[in-house]
C-alpha cells in the first residue's frame, strides 16, 4: 500500500478527466468518480478505479469513504472537482435554484472531506477544492454560481486552519477559462431558466453571453491539470492557485476598479439596460 491514492470527483470529462489523467501518469492510483454508466466504463478502460457517485447522495459518500478504507487503505489527495454553474437571474431561480447550486458546489465537498478525514489524517494528505475566479469577481446572471464559489473560498480558508493540526493541507484552485463542457452545461442551465414571462427576458442575450463566458480563449484542460499536479508536487504548496485565461486579470479588476466603474463595465458587457 505504498502507491499514493487520489480521489477525484466529476471525472467524466473536462477538468476532472484531465486531472485524473495527470495524477495517473504521476504514479497515483486514481479513484475517479462519475455518474453515467458509459463514463464509468470509459474511466475503467483507461486504468482508473471507476466509482459511481452522485456527490449529493450522502449515503453514497459515506460508503465511498468506507470502500476507500477497505480497498485502498489510504488517501493522499482528495480533489473536490464535481460541480456545475447555475445561470440566470437570481430572482427567476429563487431559493430552490440557489439551494441546488449549494448542495453540489458547497455542501458536497464538505461531506466528502468529512467522509475521507480518517484516511487523510493517516496519510497526512491534501484536500484540493476547485473554486473559481467567479467567487472573486461576481457577475450578473451567475449570482448563484458566484456565491457558491465564494463560499468554497471561505470554507477552504477555514478547512486549511482546522485541518492543519492533523497534518492535512488544503489548496484551493481558482480556474479562469478552462476548455471543458462547463460552458455547454451552463448554456443548458440558462436556456432551461429563460422564460418570456421573466422581467429579464429583454436581456436574454446577456444571460446567454454570461453562460458562454467561461469558454472564451480557454486554457487546455491538460495544461491546467499539469499545473495543478506541479503545485501538488512542489515543496511549498500554494494556498490558492489561479490558472487559466482571466484567472489573474479578473481578480485584479475586482480589487482595483472602483465599484461604480466595475458595475458599469459588467452592465454593459451583459446587456443590463434600464427597464423604466
Amino acid at each position: 500500500m505504498t502507491q499514493p491514492v487520489a480521489l477525484i470527483t466529476g471525472c467524466s470529462s473536462g477538468i476532472g478527466r484531465a486531472l485524473a489523467d495527470a495524477f495517473l501518469s504521476a504514479g497515483y492510483r486514481v479513484w475517479a468518480t462519475a455518474r453515467k454508466p458509459e463514463d464509468l466504463a470509459a474511466l475503467a478502460a483507461a486504468g482508473f478505479t471507476a466509482v459511481a457517485l452522485d456527490v449529493n447522495d450522502a449515503q453514497a459518500v459515506l460508503e465511498l469513504g468506507d470502500d476507500l478504507r477497505k480497498r485502498a487503505g489510504r488517501l493522499d489527495v482528495l480533489v473536490n472537482n464535481a460541480g456545475y454553474g447555475a445561470m440566470g437571474p437570481l430572482l427567476d431561480g429563487g431559493a430552490d435554484a440557489l439551494r441546488r447550486q449549494f448542495e453540489t458546489n458547497v455542501f458536497a465537498p464538505i461531506e466528502l472531506a468529512r467522509a475521507c478525514f480518517p484516511l487523510l489524517r493517516d496519510s497526512r494528505g491534501l484536500v484540493i477544492n476547485i473554486g473559481s475566479v467567479s467567487g472573486v469577481l461576481v457577475t450578473p446572471f451567475a449570482g448563484a454560481y458566484c456565491a457558491s464559489k465564494a463560499a468554497v473560498h471561505a470554507l477552504s480558508d477555514a478547512l486549511r486552519l482546522e485541518l492543519a493540526p492533523f497534518g492535512i493541507q488544503v489548496m484551493e484552485v481558482q480556474p479562469g477559462a478552462i476548455a471543458s463542457s462547463f460552458g455547454a452545461h451552463a448554456s443548458q442551465q440558462a436556456e432551461a431558466m429563460l422564460n418570456e414571462s421573466s422581467p429579464w427576458w429583454p436581456m436574454r442575450d446577456g444571460i446567454r453571453a454570461r453562460a458562454r463566458a467561461s469558454q472564451q480563449n480557454p486554457t487546455p484542460a491538460a495544461d491546467f491539470a499539469r499545473a495543478v499536479l506541479a503545485a501538488v508536487q512542489a515543496r511549498r504548496r500554494p494556498r490558492v492557485l489561479r490558472l487559466g485565461n482571466g484567472s489573474r486579470s479578473l481578480p485584479l479588476m475586482a480589487a482595483w476598479l472602483p465599484g461604480g466603474v466595475l458595475d458599469r463595465v459588467l452592465s454593459k458587457r451583459f446587456g443590463l439596460r434600464r427597464q423604466f
